[in-house]
């Protein structure tokens, strides 16, 4: 399954055998049933994971109780609280398993190492950062400037996947609106 994640690291960046052995001798693997919180507020964020199979949630809970997922993770992709992960500080973010998942992970502490072992690791690194940046970038900028109807018309157009694997109140507390609101636009 490792090689998933060999191919995710060398779509960045170019390693070679030996450096690429290193980095995957950092690697633990895990599986995660569905519904299980891998991450809770108020934890420090302490592995980097990257999600081989299945389906994660990032997500805020509001004040007044409200959930606000940031991100979907589906399977070939990086699931992990950036902010906490670097900065070492608790975290205001959940990380949760939607679907039965299988996860790879390395610890803050090798992660760290490695940037300053093998340069083309910390080329990864700096080209996954710039990759969620411009990720969360329009994320925020869809929320700010498209309607409720353009944020769904727009995730139907570009990631249907999201509409057909995941519940009506996961999809909603995603595009930032009411499960009532979904519920009517899905029915036009």
């Amino acid at each position: 399954m490792t090689d998933i994640f060999k191919d995710f690291i060398t779509k960045l960046a170019e390693v070679n055998k030996q450096d690429m052995n290193r980095i995957m001798s950092c690697i633990t693997t895990h599986k995660v049933k569905r519904n299980t919180i891998i991450l809770s507020q108020g934890e420090v964020c302490t592995q980097f994971y990257f999600l081989e199979k299945g389906c994660m949630r990032t997500y805020y809970i509001t004040k007044e109780g409200q959930e606000k997922t940031r991100l979907i993770s589906f399977d070939n992709s990086p699931v992990t609280a950036l902010t906490s992960f670097i900065t070492q500080k608790p975290s205001v973010e959940y990380i949760d398993a939607l679907e039965d998942s299988e996860l790879l992970s390395i610890s803050h502490a090798d992660f760290v190492i490695l940037l300053d072992e093998i340069p083309s690791w910390a080329l990864f690194y700096r080209k996954m950062l710039e990759l969620a940046f411009a990720f969360q970038n329009n994320r925020i900028e869809d929320l700010v400037t498209l309607s409720a109807k353009e944020r769904y018309e727009k995730l139907l157009k570009e990631q249907p996947h999201y509409i057909q694997r995941l519940s009506n109140r996961v999809v909603a507390t995603y595009l930032g609106i009411s499960q009532e609101t979904l519920s009517r636009l899905k029915s036009k």
